[in-house]
């Protein structure tokens, strides 16, 4: 009995990480999506198109992944991890994780004034300052989008993209 109770508690927690990593791929294949549809001032077109993410996440294999692979217009795609705000230097798009969310107020007046399109992964956060949310609808992976984020940091803001999330409103 004790056997069949461990291997049922394997395959649970097994499939528990199989569904989180399907869900890190999706969320990479979004952000590398959203790319498409948002136009970066002319001195972010050169050099590296840069992805930050704040602290440790397993969304940076499959950034990684993608980077190898893709590139957005002409700049190659490099994945950076950022051990803590403070270390947050330019990049086009900040990913903050789940389990730094408590960051976000800080990240903020850190990112303010630049180019930077945030992304996060709580919440209400999109109401909070963050460009694009994710989200879960009815067990799907989703996003918020709030338009006046784009606009504070010269982002140009596709009409499409806004079609396809859930717009948000401060």
């Amino acid at each position: 009995m004790k056997r069949i109770f461990i291997l049922i508690s394997a395959i649970a927690l097994f499939g528990k990480f199989d569904a989180l990593a399907q869900n890190d791929k999706f969320k990479a294949l979004f952000i590398y999506n959203f790319t498409k549809y948002i136009e970066w001032p002319k001195e972010y077109e050169q050099g590296e198109f840069v992805i930050g993410i704040l602290g440790s996440s397993s969304i940076v294999t499959e950034l990684e992944s993608i980077s190898g692979k893709r590139k957005v217009g002409m700049q190659d795609i490099v994945v950076q991890q950022f051990n803590s705000v403070g270390d947050i230097r330019k990049c086009h798009i900040l990913y903050i994780p789940p389990s730094k969310t408590s960051s976000l107020s800080e990240v903020l007046p850190k990112v303010h004034g630049t180019s930077t399109l945030i992304i996060t992964d709580a919440p209400g956060l999109a109401l909070k300052g963050a460009a694009i949310n994710f989200v879960v609808k009815g067990n799907k992976q989703d996003f918020e989008i709030n338009p006046q984020k784009f606009e504070e940091a010269k982002l140009k803001l596709n009409n499409t993209l806004l079609t396809l999330g859930t717009v948000v409103s401060q």
